[in-house]
């Protein structure tokens, strides 16, 4: 059985659906925030050097990195989850890849970014409150912002042709990208954005990805 070591509003949700979706054993271990810091509770950075969310144990191996935790449970369990990968030698197998490492390497990495400068502005003490919000926003107009805006772009122009990732079918690439465009969809970045929206609208709607969220939430009431 899969243990997946879930921390709250973490990319570990991910691997909760994965295993949902192909329908294989799993259980999920919760792990709170630190409520001051709200970063990784000592608990959870016993579990891995990295001390980050998603880790999954299995067979006495504990792996992280959301990347390499789902090429090992599709590896395990190839017949079960063969139908979020097409075949090696098609064009769409190849986009998969490509979304599948999109989700990480370009998407995700300025949106941390932003965040990490929103809350720059509020730890800082009040008589350099206004110098440290220059400073931010200084940042964010340079070189942030505009990437994530390229990104959404991007984005936005693919979904207006594609009902998933790569074509009609939930695939590993949608896997990598839910989370991501879930949290922004939650906190309204993507109002404008109607491609977009409708896709996280149709995650939603999903039965396996409501249960894999369900199960999160179940475990969670635990805490």
């Amino acid at each position: 059985m899969f243990t997946v070591h879930h921390l709250t509003d973490s990319r570990s949700q991910r691997i909760v659906w994965l295993l949902e979706l192909i329908g294989v054993a799993y259980e999920i271990k919760a792990y709170g925030r630190d409520q001051k810091t709200h970063l990784t509770p000592e608990s959870y950075k016993k579990l891995h050097p990295l001390a980050a969310a998603p880790v999954l144990e299995h067979n006495g191996f504990l792996l992280a990195e959301s990347g390499a935790i789902c090429e090992y449970v599709i590896q395990q369990c190839a017949e079960e989850s063969s139908f979020l990968l097409p075949a090696r030698d098609s064009k769409a197998y190849i986009d998969v890849q490509f979304w599948s490492h999109f989700a990480e390497g370009s998407f995700m990495p300025p949106l941390v970014a932003s965040l990490v400068l929103s809350k720059v502005k509020t730890k800082v003490p009040w008589l350099i409150k206004g110098i440290a919000s220059k400073i931010t926003n200084g940042i964010m107009d340079a070189y942030y912002g505009k990437v994530i805006k390229r990104n959404f772009a991007y984005v936005e122009a693919h979904l207006s042709a594609n009902l998933w990732f790569v074509g009609d079918e939930i695939s590993l690439a949608d896997i990598h990208m839910s989370y991501g465009l879930e949290r922004i969809y939650n906190s309204g970045m993507i109002k404008d954005y109607p491609n977009m929206c409708a896709y996280v609208e149709r995650l939603n709607n999903e039965s396996t990805y409501e249960q894999a969220k369900n199960k999160i939430k179940l475990a969670e009431s635990a805490l």
